[in-house]
Formats: C-alpha cells, sequence, structure tokens
C-alpha cells in the first residue's frame, strides 16, 4: 500500500479477501470486470500508465552508418592477400594431386606479389596474408619441382634387368 493512496496497491494486487468467500464464476467470452477499487482500466495492455502516458516503444537501437568500416572515398581492397594465403596453403597437398601444387603454387606467388604491392602503396593492410601466400606458393612450388625430379632421377637409375 501506498502511504498517500489509502486503499489501493501500486502493483496491481488485491487486498487480502477469505478464500473461503464464495467465488462468482466468471465468463470468458463476456466484458472484462470493472477495475476494482477506482482504478482505471488498462484497455487490456498490461504496461500502460494508468495516468495516461504512453510507454515509450522499443525498436531497434540506434544506427550508425558505416559503423567499423574506413571513411573516406575508398576502403581497403584486401582480395589479393586473401586469394594469394587461400593458394598458397592449398598448393601443398595438392602437389600429391598429379602435380596440381606447382601450378596452384605459382599463382599464389604472383597474387601475394601483388597483394604486397598494394599494401606497398597503402591500398590494402593485410601484409601478413601476402606473405603468407607468398612463401606457401613458393613451398608448394619447391616441392612440386623436388616431387617431378625425384621421380625422373627413379625412372632412371632403375636397372632393367630381364
Amino acid at each position: 500500500m501506498q502511504p498517500g493512496n489509502p486503499g489501493q496497491d501500486p502493483y496491481g494486487q488485491q487486498p487480502n479477501q477469505d478464500p473461503n468467500a464464495p467465488q462468482q464464476p466468471q465468463n470468458p467470452y463476456g466484458q472484462p470486470p470493472a477495475a476494482p477499487y477506482g482504478q482505471q482500466p488498462t484497455s487490456g495492455q498490461p504496461y500502460q500508465d494508468p495516468y495516461g502516458q504512453q510507454q515509450p516503444q522499443y525498436g531497434g537501437g540506434p544506427t550508425y552508418p558505416n559503423a567499423g568500416y574506413p571513411q573516406g572515398g575508398q576502403g581497403q581492397n584486401n582480395t589479393l592477400g586473401l586469394v594469394s594465403m587461400i593458394l598458397g596453403i592449398a598448393s601443398i597437398p595438392l602437389i600429391c594431386c598429379f602435380y596440381l601444387g606447382i601450378p596452384v603454387g605459382i599463382a599464389a606467388v604472383v597474387t601475394g606479389y601483388l597483394a604486397r604491392q598494394k599494401v606497398a602503396q597503402g591500398q590494402a593492410n593485410n601484409a601478413g596474408q601476402a606473405k603468407a601466400g607468398l612463401i606457401c606458393g613458393a613451398v608448394g612450388v619447391g616441392l612440386g619441382i623436388i616431387l617431378i625430379i625425384l621421380g625422373i632421377v627413379a625412372n632412371v637409375a632403375l636397372p632393367t634387368q630381364p
């Protein structure tokens, strides 16, 4: 009970009633019962202010245009570094698949070189990806060449006795 409003509970709770008193049956299809003890009806909205003030509608939060992206005329172009890294990593296991690692490794080295040029010009900021693509591509090409040389040496050095 509020001190200034006798007989009215601020939380909308009913005062203590006798549990043995007869209850009136409620019709679920009839009109809602009148507000007890002089309270104003809330017109079916449980959170409406009884003093006529409307509650704020909660929508999405404030939006910030281009949040997290660089402002200005041109954004960063990081595609070549990413492609170089993916091709470089893929070139190493592709050596076992009919030497597919060699052309994929060459593509990784070329795109890694181009990506490092863009980083040096300030058009990209993924120097680590470009470097990883260069290194992995070079490893893939080197392993592929070593595998070809070992295959040629093994075929030439085998004795051909009947």
